[in-house]
């Protein structure tokens, strides 16, 4: 029998068990009297891991941009020709999946037939099945999904900003991938990524609702294989702290002119605790200084200057970067005077009980997300594949002080961390 951690913070009143199945999967279950139950079968694989070898190994595996992506839809295929959704459907599922630069996930949610419905969860993702013929099909469909992505004004806009700040860092490869590179696709080489990314140590189960973690081993027991444990060496591009380009523009079927202005950052912290710290820290800076109720989001809202605004700080293992996106018929004049803006903020320091509000929110975005089984899974199995444990979420935010914030905003924010693409309507 596994051994069942119980882990909880007290100052949210939240708790999850843990335990590491004898098939080497590690598993989470967060108890909640809900009437949906939610699970999140995911791999730490996803775009950015192109080039990887397993210990021991002498050189190092390239393989095509997309595949993770190509993995994720062929895992839905079944030797016995079975249709994988209907299968949910029959017991009140709603399933789905998704790839990230980071992961692979494969989900359902439900409201009845749990067991049943995670039976089926860990079947079809431990049970490739590939053939020359079918990855020949799904190379025709994947390649038409990239060529309507490559209409799309917002994916444009945002593949342009990561090829603006990257020269070479793998966080810019399209999750999809191009035409020309998964053409380079075949059985083999999915079979071989699987057998490397798929193994169920390089995995986890997050789940939550009314079950209990007995439950779930039940099912664990008897569907997962014994598995030995596997360990990636992943190979990532260096990268150079100023930015690849500082201007990409692009004309589609837009009315208004589309903007994204980016800010690199390459500083990631290999502490995962201070990367979490630096994490938190960055998402109350953004807030204060780019949210709804900040002096910049007010000022290019009432002046008319932008429409649609938003802005954030992403910081995880592999990258981390700012970005601030809406749709102006200006983009030019919206940098500038993002750049002004920012310069006087570090001139004139932050005010202090704006650091200690916009923190408390911080905090009360935590709490609220443990009443949804969706947001719960998902937040655990993103800090997870970033090495953060949930449970040491509240105390950082408590750690992070406003001197350390202020000395951010100094390090996060130097033009030479600048660049924006933009989306111009055709011209007539």
């Amino acid at each position: 029998m596994s051994e069942i951690i119980m882990r909880e913070d007290k100052a949210i009143g939240e708790r999850y068990y843990y335990t590491k199945h004898k098939s080497g999967l590690d598993i989470y279950v967060v108890p909640k009297k809900f009437r949906t139950s939610y699970a999140l079968f995911s791999t730490k694989y996803g775009a950015a891991d192109n080039c990887f070898k397993l210990e021991g190994d002498k050189d190092f595996v390239k393989v095509p941009d997309g595949i993770a992506h190509f993995l994720e839809h062929k895992m839905f295929e079944n030797e016995d020709g079975s249709d994988t959704f209907a299968r949910f459907a029959k017991y009140g599922a709603d399933a789905n999946a998704f790839t990230s630069s980071e992961m692979t996930a494969y989900l359902f949610s439900c409201t009845s037939h749990y067991d049943e419905n995670l039976e089926i969860l860990l079947d079809y993702v431990t049970k490739p099945y590939f053939t020359p013929q079918t990855v020949a099909k799904e190379q025709g469909i994947i390649g038409q999904e990239i060529k309507m992505g490559e209409d799309n004004p917002s994916r444009a806009r945002y593949y342009n900003t990561m090829e603006a700040l990257y020269a070479d860092s793998q966080i810019k490869i399209n999750v999809a991938g191009t035409v020309e590179s998964i053409a380079e696709i075949t059985a083999d080489l999915l079979y071989s990524c699987y057998r490397t990314f798929y193994n169920l140590s390089n995995m986890v189960l997050v789940t939550s609702g009314d079950i209990t973690m007995e439950q779930v081993l039940a099912v664990a027991d008897k569907v997962l294989p014994m598995q030995e444990e596997k360990k990636i060496v992943r190979c990532y591009n260096s990268e150079k702290a100023e930015v690849n380009k500082k201007r990409i523009k692009v004309q589609m079927a837009v009315s208004k002119p589309m903007f994204e202005i980016g800010i690199k950052d390459i500083d990631i912290p290999a502490d995962p605790k201070e990367r979490l710290k630096k994490s938190i820290a960055g998402g109350v800076l953004y807030d204060m200084l780019f949210g709804g109720t900040s002096d910049f989001a007010i000022d290019v809202y009432e002046s008319g200057l932008v429409r649609g605004f938003g802005a954030g700080y992403s910081l995880d293992h592999v990258f981390g970067m700012g970005e601030l996106v809406g749709e102006s018929d200006d983009p030019e004049a919206v940098y500038d005077k993002f750049v002004k803006y920012v310069e006087e903020k570090k001139r004139a320091g932050l005010d202090q009980g704006e650091f200690e509000r916009t923190k408390k929110a911080n905090y009360a975005s935590l709490v609220r997300s443990f009443d949804s089984t969706q947001n719960i899974a998902d937040n655990i199995t993103f800090m997870l594949h970033d090495d953060i444990d949930i449970m040491d979420y509240s105390k950082a935010v408590s750690e992070v002080s406003f001197e350390y914030t202020e000395e951010l905003l100094r390090k996060l924010f130097d033009e030479k961390y600048y660049a924006m693409s933009v989306v111009e309507p055709l011209e007539k």
